[in-house]
């Protein structure tokens, strides 16, 4: 039996001595987080959102499978923040989509979240009307037609059922449960919200497909209500796709369990604490990256030479070649090679060890 089956759904109730003090631990170093940050100034700040949104939408992504394409991720944030980060890649429908509905969760926080917000936000997930080749119902609530929604593993034939959502009968009244209870007054703590409206969000999946994407941008939301800000230094689903196996055995276990969800806001507060956590390595990237452009600041480079430039110091995925560099700046070999060569006359890249046709470089360490 799945809890929206119980007679007391959806009462949630949970120990408040158990996540008293995980509660107030990830409060404390969210707010160290955020002082930290603003010391940095608007530009590095700026900076620091990017590659945290950045992340936020890759990994969300990727949680369902799905893999997007980095620079386009990018590109797309930067111009819906207004920065200038050289040449912008053009982005596909499904990544601005993505995109757009993250940056309207966070950016607009403060706005009610209502079934016409949530119905627009899947919508734009998938502009296309399909999920893969599989036609689905976009900007509106399942309707079961094809079967009950389940949640199932394993090859055909012995498909493991993990979890089976309420009828789609059910969903016009669960949505609007939720809806009330989300925006409105609750003496709990808006990360406690958050717990909460990840787990009722995605018991109900009121979607064909886009449900998880759809609940960890609602969880996003509540976090910037719970810091009163649209910028983004954390990212939860980030640390989600890391602990993605403990994530779907601790929901299993909740949707199969009580109304008692003590373990399953421990684990969220738990995985929210290491997301903060990890957020000094986008402030050691950051401040690593204003360094090196302080350092170099009295250095004649060309527009090529930074746009490549910044693409390393953004974490370049594989190997740094001439014909990367040639496609990355738009150029011809000859062009990329002369560039390649300056920047290391001048120590800004050095050779890998790698020769003949392997000949890679990569940035040279600071002396």
């Amino acid at each position: 039996m799945c809890i929206h089956e119980l007679k007391d759904w959806p009462k949630f109730h949970w120990s408040a001595e158990r996540i008293a003090e995980p509660l107030a631990s990830v409060r404390h170093r969210q707010g160290r987080l955020i002082g930290h940050m603003e010391a940095l100034g608007f530009n590095l700040q700026q900076e620091a959102v990017l590659q945290t949104l950045t992340a936020d939408v890759l990994k969300s992504s990727e949680i369902e499978g799905e893999k997007l394409d980095a620079g386009q991720v990018r590109s797309s944030i930067a111009r819906r923040l207004g920065m200038d980060i050289g040449a912008l890649k053009a982005a596909d429908r499904n990544v601005e989509g993505v995109v757009e509905m993250m940056l309207d969760a966070t950016r607009h926080y403060d706005q009610p979240l209502t079934a016409e917000r949530l119905l627009a936000w899947h919508a734009s997930l998938f502009p296309t009307g399909r999920s893969g080749m599989t036609s689905i119902t976009v900007g509106g609530w399942r309707d079961d037609k094809t079967g009950p929604m389940q949640v199932v593993s394993g090859p055909v034939g012995r498909e493991h059922v993990h979890y089976e959502a309420p009828k789609a009968e059910r969903l016009d009244r669960e949505i609007n449960s939720f809806l009330s209870w989300f925006e409105g007054t609750k003496p709990i703590d808006q990360v406690l919200t958050a717990a909460l409206a990840h787990l009722w969000f995605v018991t109900i999946h009121p979607f064909d497909d886009g449900n998880g994407r759809i609940v960890r941008a609602v969880a996003d939301m509540t976090l910037a209500r719970s810091e009163h800000s649209p910028q983004r230094f954390y990212s939860m689903s980030a640390q989600i796709q890391q602990e993605r196996s403990a994530y779907y055995d601790i929901l299993e276990r909740t949707q199969k369990g009580t109304m008692d969800v003590t373990p399953w806001v421990e684990w969220f507060l738990d995985c929210l604490g290491r997301a903060i956590d990890g957020a000094q390595e986008t402030l050691s990237t950051v401040l690593d990256k204003a360094k090196f452009w302080d350092r170099v600041k009295d250095m004649k480079l060309n527009e090529r030479q930074r746009l490549v430039i910044n693409r390393l110091l953004d974490g370049f995925e594989g190997k740094l070649t001439t014909s990367k560099y040639g496609a990355l700046a738009k150029c011809s070999q000859d062009t990329a090679h002369r560039d390649i060569r300056e920047l290391i006359d001048r120590g800004v890249l050095v050779q890998n060890r790698e020769g003949g046709r392997s000949t890679s470089y990569s940035l040279a360490p600071e002396q």
